[in-house]
């Protein structure tokens, strides 16, 4: 589409939105007590509990009720429901997230990188995304916060932040919750949770286990082993104590364990040496490099509440993670060990914060202290056994980074008068990044420092290097709402996003210079107008949101083949992470529920993003054409189309969902993969195909029966029912540059079409 079409239509869809604002809104002053179809939604999106449509800020918001009807389950799922998002299972594994929203988050799913989209779980922020893609089980709800945040959240997060929240446990009266899944790709997942009030009042435990057990989607030709399967236990425990109606505390414990088999790609090239063909099923491969596969992430957190009185209440929260993953990635997808990875990630992470919220009548916010001390360390052999044959030549690389973050921050909104508030906000933040990083090229299939391979035979250490930085930043918030009337809100807003710089643990000093010095901090400067309201007597809710965001010194990553000896044959990898000069995104979303009878109702949103990377400078050169922006489709949209019925005679409910949803083609990386034809490459003479996924439309359907006395519940979910083959990330190291004889040109790719049934009851 061309960018005046682009402008046009975001022009056509903002004026058409504005416009049905402002020709509703006296309509509906009109009704002194309006109905209202939608159960009320609280969130804690500012630290305090607010219905949704009073909350100045994008916001989606998904309850336990609604995460069932979607059949949620990962939080990947939440894609299609949220505008200008992309939530997908990053390249080569089973549970680490890629994330953006806005056009800002991490692709490289690397330790030690500060993520640009923040995950909190209970309050508690998750410093690495491997062990992220987190099964949902045992919430209250899901909020997705779009734009920067900073000024309300223990850690600044660039692009946003996903929100878990869990719910209190009952004091009165025991609960339990047993639920089965069984389903295609002999799906069979148990769920269990429940509490036990101890002292009534009082104290009381809760719990949660759950195992996820599902075969592969694809095979490994080469091993037997299944692709895309799963194996993962989770488990959540908590101990809730009220000593006095103005104190609360929690204890809080968490695991889980994924032992699903190593994902490897689909090789979309023949092989060279073998001669071996695509293969027909995109969740096949060959790859030779192990299934063996393990991630294993654990965490406790410890809530102190005290109401001080009825205007302020103190919290700390203070919480301890650490997590592993050991792995094996097969660059090439080929049983020939031509780039093959074998790696390990572990990470531990304490963090404290001070929360001071109070509620004074005309003012109200919060204030806060957060401070991290977070080690990420990884280290990994790159097996390219070809350069060498006979002997085989190993890369090996390691790098331990340190992270401690120091914050102040504090937001106050005061109410000027009944219609009109004014909100304040501010953090700042110091964030210290220390490094060690060592590089190693040795003669031998495997390294000794890696494999501990006592034959093989050190050549070179190209790097080997302790450097260290620290950022300060300020970041502001201002927003301005307007209550319209009982049923419309609109507001105003600035916020500026921050997140620091640091050094990349794969760096090669000895090919790049920049690697000691490692890459600077970028900032996101966010203008955003909203609208929220509900109309025709509660029927319409429709929430609106335009925004304008400068992204100043981009972070971006770049990876790709390099010949150190002159001999015309790539021996490394170089990757490198630089500051681009600026960016610009504007986009349009709208989100929305419309009830048309007491049985039929309808959600959808959509989202359109014009996002642009206009400066680059390379030489005095700018650049930025030969760059374009990832994981952020212009148009994202979703239309859902639920009934619900009471069967007659206390026979319980049904509930029946249809959803649509459309994702634009986009890139997965800064730079773009339009395959490439033949000649191109001598080892690939028929040229390979593009690598970036096409526009998708795919959908899902649920039937949901409950008793009538809520104990019961009888689910059949269908997703992807049009078995849609979408790319969600990649492997490419044959253009622009090759590196191993077999060279990675391989595709990961979204779930195909499945059927879950469950049965669940609740006491």
């Amino acid at each position: 589409m061309s960018s005046m079409k682009k402008r046009v239509l975001f022009s056509t869809c903002a004026a058409l939105t504005l416009g049905v604002l402002a020709h509703t809104s006296p309509v509906m002053a009109q009704s002194d007590e309006p109905t209202i179809k939608e159960d009320t939604i609280i969130v804690s999106a500012r630290r305090r509990e607010e219905n949704l449509q009073d909350v100045p800020l994008a916001v989606s918001a998904f309850s336990a009720q609604k995460l069932e009807r979607m059949g949620a389950v990962d939080i990947t799922n939440l894609q299609s429901q949220t505008p200008n998002v992309t939530f997908v299972v990053s390249r080569g594994t089973n549970s680490t997230l890629t994330a953006f929203i806005r056009g800002v988050g991490q692709q490289d799913p690397l330790w030690g990188f500060q993520p640009g989209v923040g995950l909190y779980l209970d309050d508690v922020y998750l410093a690495r995304p491997q062990g992220a893609v987190l099964d949902i089980y045992d919430v209250q709800r899901i909020e997705v916060l779009r734009g920067p945040q900073g000024t309300l959240y223990g850690r600044n997060t660039i692009g946003g932040a996903i929100k878990y929240v869990t719910k209190r446990l009952n004091m009165e009266k025991p609960e339990l919750m047993a639920r089965v899944n069984v389903g295609s790709y002999s799906q069979f997942d148990t769920i269990i949770s429940g509490s036990v009030p101890l002292v009534s009042d009082k104290l009381a435990i809760g719990g949660a286990l759950a195992n996820y057990q599902r075969d592969g989607f694809g095979k490994n030709i080469y091993t037997g082993a299944d692709q895309y399967n799963k194996d993962v236990l989770a488990g959540r425990a908590s101990i809730e104590f009220t000593p006095s109606e103005n104190v609360f505390f929690r204890l809080t414990g968490d695991f889980a364990d994924d032992d699903s088999n190593a994902k490897h790609g689909h090789r979309e090239l023949p092989g060279v040496l073998g001669g071996q063909p695509v293969l027909n099923d995109v969740y096949d491969t060959r790859a030779g490099a192990g299934d063996k596969n393990n991630v294993e992430t654990r965490g406790g957190s410890f809530l102190a509440e005290f109401e001080l009185n009825d205007k302020f209440t103190l919290k700390s929260i203070s919480a301890y993670r650490e997590g592993n993953s050991q792995t094996p990635i097969d660059f090439d997808g080929l049983p020939v060990q031509d780039f093959d990875v074998p790696a390990f990630y572990d990470d531990d992470q304490f963090t404290q914060e001070f929360q001071l919220l109070f509620d004074t009548g005309r003012a109200s916010g919060v204030f806060g202290l957060y401070y991290l001390d977070a080690n990420a360390n990884g280290a990994f052999d790159v097996i390219l056994t070809n350069l060498v044959p006979g002997l085989g030549f190993t890369l090996f690389n390691s790098g331990n980074v340190d992270s401690k973050s120091y914050s102040a921050y504090g937001d106050v909104t005061f109410d000027l008068d009944d219609q009109w508030s004014l909100s304040v906000g501010g953090r700042y933040t110091s964030d210290k990044t220390t490094a060690a990083i060592v590089r190693e090229r040795w003669l031998g299939n495997g390294s000794g420092s890696f494999a501990g391979n006592p034959a093989a035979f050190l050549l070179s250490v190209d790097t080997n290097i302790r450097p260290s930085r620290t950022d300060n930043k300020f970041s502001p918030r201002v927003s301005v709402a307007y209550a319209a009337s009982d049923t419309l809100n609109l507001y105003a807003s600035y916020s500026q996003g921050f997140k620091s710089g640091g050094f990349d643990p794969r760096g090669n000093a000895a090919v790049s210079a920049f690697v000691a010095t490692g890459f600077g901090p970028e900032t996101v400067d966010n203008f955003e107008l909203g609208a929220k309201g509900s109309f025709l007597d509660g029927a319409l809710t429709l929430n609106t949101a335009l925004f304008y965001a400068d992204y100043t010194d981009q972070q971006i990553t770049v990876q790709q083949g390099a010949d150190t000896d002159g001999d015309g044959i790539n021996d490394t990898f170089v990757s490198g992470v630089f500051n681009a000069g600026k960016s610009r995104y504007k986009g349009l979303e709208i989100e929305g529920t419309a009830h048309f009878t007491d049985q039929w109702s309808a959600d959808f949103n959509l989202g359109y993003i014009d996002a642009n990377i206009r400066e680059i400078l390379s030489g005095g050169v700018n650049v930025a054409n030969q760059f374009v922006v990832q994981n952020t489709p212009d148009f994202t949209g979703s239309f859902s189309l639920n009934f619900n019925t009471q069967l007659a005679e206390d026979k319980g409910s049904i509930n029946l969902r249809g959803t649509v949803s459309y994702r634009d083609k986009y890139f997965i990386f800064n730079a773009a993969a339009p395959g490439f034809g033949p000649g191109v490459n001598p080892l690939f003479p028929n040229g390979g195909p593009a690598l970036d996924p096409n526009s998708s439309t795919t959908l899902d359907a649920s039937m949901i029966w409950t008793s009538s006395t809520g104990k019961w519940q009888l689910s059949l979910i269908g997703k992807n029912l049009t078995d849609e083959q979408t790319r969600v990330a990649y492997y490419n190291f044959v253009t622009p540059s090759q590196l191993g004889v077999e060279s990675a040109y391989s595709a990961f790719y979204a779930p195909p079409r499945t059927v879950t049934a469950s049965v669940q009851f609740r006491y």
